[in-house]
C-alpha cells in the first residue's frame, strides 16, 4: 500500500563553535556538516528505509540543495514524481550554530516549502488517489494542509497529522477529520494550553482533545515511550533504555515506522510498539536521516 507524505524538505547547515562571535567578529568553527532534513522528508525517508512504497509531495528550490534533496529521495527508492522544483526560490534551509556547551541557535528559512500551495497539491491528486495513507505536518502552509485533509476525506483516504511545529491557530475542526493525531508532549501542551509534566497530565491534555472529537491521539514521550488514547482505549507503550547520542529527528522516525507497519498490518498498537523501538534505535546514532535504520538493522534490534 502506497504512503503519500505531503510536507517539508530542508537542508541543515551546521557549524560547531566554541563561542558565538560578537557583531563584526569572525571566528573559526571547529566542525561543520550539512544534512538532509525537514519533517516531511524525515518521515518519508524513515518509512522508505523500512521498505514502504512512498510518494513524496514537496517543493524544493532550483539550487544545489534542491538537487541534493531530490537525489537523496531517489537513493531511498521513493517516488519523486511530485517533488516540485520551484524556480527562483531557494530550498528550505536550517542554519544551526552549536556552541561547545551544547547550546544551539537555529535560523530557519522556509524557502520553497512556503511554495507548496493547494494549487501544486491539486496537480498530484491522481497520484494521491492511489495511496492508502496520507501523512502531514505543519512546516508547509496551513491552507495546503487543510486542502490535503479535505481531499483525503472526499476520497476516503486515512490521514495522519503530526502537528509540528505546533501552532495555536491549527483548526481543531480540521484535526478532527484526521484518523491519527501524533504530537509530542511539548506540542500537546502548546495546542491544549495544559500542563504536560507528568503522564497523568499528558493523559488529561490528550483526553481534552478527544472530547473535542479527535479520533486516535498518539503522544510521543521521548525516552518514556508513547501514549495512545481513543474512545475506550488507553495504552501506554514504554520503550527500552539506551545510551542516547542524538535525539534529533526521533519523533519523525517514530511516525515513519508507524505508518510503514500500520499500512501493512492495520494493527495500531503493534505499530506504536515498533515505532517506539525504532525511534529509540535512532537516538543511538548521530544525525537525523543518517540515524534511521534499514529494515534488516531494525529487525535485529527489535528482536534482541
Amino acid at each position: 500500500m502506497k504512503i503519500a507524505v505531503i510536507g517539508s524538505t530542508n537542508i541543515d547547515v551546521v557549524s560547531y563553535i566554541d563561542k558565538i562571535p560578537a557583531g563584526g567578529e569572525t571566528r573559526a568553527a571547529q566542525n561543520f556538516h550539512t544534512a538532509h532534513g525537514g519533517k516531511g522528508a524525515n518521515q518519508a525517508v524513515a518509512a522508505a528505509k523500512l521498505g514502504a512504497d512512498v510518494l513524496m509531495v514537496t517543493a524544493v528550490g532550483d539550487d544545489m540543495f534542491g538537487k541534493g534533496a531530490l537525489e537523496n529521495f531517489k537513493r531511498n527508492n521513493m517516488d519523486t514524481s511530485r517533488v516540485n522544483v520551484v524556480e527562483g526560490v531557494a530550498t528550505g534551509v536550517a542554519t544551526i550554530i552549536v556552541e561547545a556547551s551544547g547550546q544551539n541557535r537555529i535560523l530557519l528559512y522556509k524557502g520553497a516549502n512556503d511554495k507548496l500551495t493547494p494549487e501544486l497539491l491539486a496537480q498530484a491528486e491522481d497520484d494521491l488517489k492511489n495511496c492508502g495513507l496520507i501523512v502531514l505536518q505543519l512546516e508547509i502552509p496551513l491552507e495546503t494542509v487543510y486542502a490535503a485533509i479535505d481531499f483525503a476525506n472526499e476520497n476516503k483516504i486515512p490521514i495522519l497529522l503530526n502537528p509540528a511545529p505546533a501552532v495555536k491557530e491549527l483548526s481543531i475542526e480540521m484535526a478532527c477529520k484526521c484518523d491519527f493525531f501524533v504530537p509530542n508532549e511539548t506540542e500537546l501542551g502548546i495546542l491544549t494550553d495544559m500542563p504536560v509534566g507528568s503522564r497523568e497530565e499528558v493523559k488529561a491534555a490528550a483526553a481534552s482533545l478527544l472530547a473535542k472529537g479527535l479520533k486516535n491521539i498518539i503522544v510521543t514521550l521521548g525516552s518514556k515511550g508513547a501514549l495512545w488514547l481513543a474512545n475506550d482505549i488507553e495504552e501506554y507503550v514504554p520503550t527500552r533504555k539506551v545510551q542516547a547520542v542524538d535525539s534529533t529527528g526521533a519523533g519523525d522516525s517514530f511516525i515513519g515506522c508507524f505508518v510503514e507497519h500500520y499500512t501493512e498490518s492495520g494493527d495500531i498498537l503493534a505499530s506504536i510498539k515498533r515505532a517506539s523501538q525504532y525511534a529509540t534505535l535512532s537516538v543511538t546514532k548521530k544525525g537525523t536521516q543518517d540515524s534511521y535504520a534499514t529494515a534488516d538493522e531494525f529487525e535485529k534490534f527489535f528482536s534482541a
